[in-house]
C-alpha cells in the first residue's frame, strides 16, 4: 500500500504540472497571437481614418473595442496619459492620438476545451487509481501472506470469500488448493497411522508363530521326539506356522500395493478443444524456448467422456516425459479415430528405450535405462494409466525405430 500511495502522489503531481504547463502555453499563445487582440485591428483602422480625415462619430460608434479617440493638446496635456481605460498611442500627421479601448477576448474556447479535457482526464485517472486500490491492491494485500502460511504448513488459514471479478476465481482456487493440501495431509497422517498400526499388529502376530517354530526347532535339535509320529506332527505344526506367516506377508504386500495416490476423477463430458487448447498454450512457448520443434495436428471438434482437467494432466505428463527423455527432438501431437474413440498420440524422437523395457513404463516407480542423471519419481506414466482407466479409457506405447509414441484413448460421447 505504501508503494501505491507514492504512485498516487506522483500521478497527482504530474496532473497538476500538466494543468499548469498547459495553461501557461495557452496564455503565451494568446498573448503572441495577433488574432487574440482584435482591438489593435480597430485601432489601426481608426488611425487610418484620422490620417485621411474621414473619422466620424458614426465610425467610432460602430467600433466594438475602441471607445474613444483623443488628440494631445495644451488643454489636455496633464490628463492625456491618465485615462481610466486601456489605450494605445499613435502619432499621426505630426499629432499624437490616444485610442481608448476595452479588451473583450471572445475566442477563449481552446483554453476552455483544453481545461475541460484535462479535468476529465484527471478525474478519470484518479477514479481508475481508486478502483485499482479497492478492487486489486487491497484484496491482494489481504492474501499476500497466504502462500507463505501454506508453505509453513498452516493449512487451516481461512480465506474470506470475495466476489471480486479480478480475484474471485483466484481466491477460490487458492482455497481449493488449501483444502486439497489439508486433505492430503490428513490422508498422509491416516496412512501413517494405519501403517504403524498394521506393523505393530503384524509384528505381534508374527512373533507368536515364530516363537513356536523356534521351540519346535530346538526340540528337534535335542532329539526330544523319538517317536516318528510325534516328529511328523511337529513338522506339520512348523508347516502350519509357516503358512500363517506367509499369510501375514501377503497382507503386507497387499497393503503396500493399494492406490497410494488417491487420484480422484469426476467423469462427465467435455469438448476436445478444452484439452488441446490448454496444452497448446502451455507448451508452444515453452518448447520454443527449449529449441524443441512442436507440431500440433489438425483435429475435428467432438465431445469426449471423462474429466477434462485430468485429461489435460495425462497429456501434460506424457509431454513432460517426452521433454525429459526425448533428447531434445521434435514433439508431435496427432489425432485419430477408431471404434467411437479419439486417439491422441504424442510422438518424440531420440528414443533409446529398448523393446524389452516397454511393457514396464507404466509401472509405478519404474524408471528406464535411458534416464541417466535426469531426476524423476517413476510415477508420471503410471499416473497417466490410472487416470485413463478411471475415465474408461486407456493409454499405450509403441516404439518405431528411434521414435516412441504414447497414445491416450478417449471414448466419444454418444
Amino acid at each position: 500500500m505504501e508503494s501505491f500511495r507514492k504512485l498516487f502522489a506522483t500521478v497527482s503531481a504530474v496532473i497538476i504540472a500538466v494543468f499548469i504547463c498547459a495553461n501557461l502555453i495557452l496564455a503565451s499563445a494568446y498573448k503572441n497571437d495577433p488574432a487574440s487582440r482584435p482591438y489593435r485591428v480597430e485601432a489601426e483602422r481608426m488611425a487610418a481614418e484620422v490620417q485621411n480625415g474621414s473619422l466620424t462619430e458614426e465610425s467610432l460608434h460602430n467600433c466594438k473595442y475602441i471607445t474613444g479617440v483623443e488628440r494631445l493638446s495644451k488643454q489636455n496635456a496633464n490628463s492625456f496619459y491618465n485615462s481610466n481605460s486601456d489605450y494605445l498611442i499613435r502619432e499621426i500627421n505630426g499629432g499624437v492620438y490616444r485610442f481608448d479601448y476595452i479588451c473583450r477576448p471572445e475566442n477563449n474556447s481552446p483554453a476552455v476545451v483544453t481545461n475541460v479535457c484535462l479535468t476529465v482526464a484527471a478525474i478519470a485517472s484518479v477514479i481508475l487509481l481508486l478502483v485499482i486500490r479497492e478492487k486489486i491492491i487491497k484484496p491482494f494485500d489481504r492474501i499476500r501472506e497466504v502462500p507463505f502460511e501454506l508453505a509453513k504448513g498452516n493449512l487451516s488459514l481461512p480465506l474470506k470469500a470475495d466476489k471480486s471479478r479480478y480475484f474471485g476465481r483466484f481466491l477460490w482456487g487458492l482455497d481449493l488448493l488449501r483444502e486439497k493440501l489439508e486433505q492430503q495431509k490428513s490422508r498422509e497422517l491416516e496412512l501413517q497411522k494405519q501403517k504403524n498400526t498394521l506393523l505393530l499388529s503384524l509384528s505381534h502376530d508374527i512373533k507368536t508363530p515364530l516363537s513356536i517354530i523356534g521351540l519346535y526347532a530346538r526340540a528337534l535339535d535335542r532329539g526330544l521326539y523319538a517317536d516318528e509320529i510325534k516328529t511328523r506332527q511337529v513338522a506339520q505344526g512348523i508347516n502350519n506356522k509357516c503358512v500363517e506367516i506367509s499369510d501375514y506377508v501377503s497382507r503386507i504386500v497387499a497393503a503396500s500395493s493399494d492406490d497410494f495416490l488417491n487420484l480422484d476423477v469426476t467423469n462427465g463430458e467435455f469438448y476436445l478443444s478444452q484439452v488441446i487448447d490448454p496444452i497448446n498454450a502451455m507448451y508452444s512457448d515453452k518448447l520454443e524456448l527449449l529449441k524443441i520443434d512442436f507440431k500440433l495436428g489438425n483435429f475435428t471438434e467432438c465431445i469426449l467422456k471423462g474429466d477434462s482437467d485430468r485429461a489435460v494432466e495425462v497429456l501434460q505428463n506424457i509431454i513432460e516425459n517426452a521433454v525429459k527423455y526425448g533428447g531434445g527432438s521434435a514433439i508431435d501431437i496427432s489425432f485419430g479415430e477408431e471404434d467411437e474413440c479419439i486417439l491422441i498420440s504424442v510422438t518424440n524422437g531420440g528414443c533409446t528405450l529398448s523393446e524389452n523395457e516397454l511393457p514396464h513404463i507404466f509401472d509405478s516407480f519404474w524408471r528406464g535405462s535411458n534416464v541417466g542423471s535426469t531426476a524423476g519419481s517413476g510415477l508420471g506414466l503410471y499416473i497417466c494409466r490410472q487416470l485413463m482407466r478411471k475415465m474408461n479409457g486407456e493409454v499405450f506405447a509403441r516404439i518405431d525405430g528411434g521414435t516412441i509414441t504414447l497414445t491416450a484413448v478417449f471414448c466419444k460421447a454418444q
